[in-house]
């Protein structure tokens, strides 16, 4: 699942911004960090998302997109 994400995510801004991302992590992590230069993505497994807590920690933030 992360695979594709981020493989769908690369694509999109390489055809559009002509950038391709600095990748760290790995899907086996749970955790994967795509650095695009002025942003940066993380993606999450869902068992890496309940342990961080990512609703909690940044509860005043406004959520922009969100899959299951």
């Amino acid at each position: 699942m992360l695979n594709g994400l981020l493989d769908a995510v690369n694509e999109s801004v390489n055809a559009e911004m002509k950038q391709k991302a600095r990748i760290e992590g790995s899907p086996m992590d749970g955790w994967i960090l795509a650095d695009f230069g002025d942003v940066i993505l993380h993606l999450f497994s869902p068992e890496r998302r309940k342990y961080y807590q990512l609703e909690n920690l940044w509860s005043q933030g406004k959520i922009l997109v969100h899959l299951q």
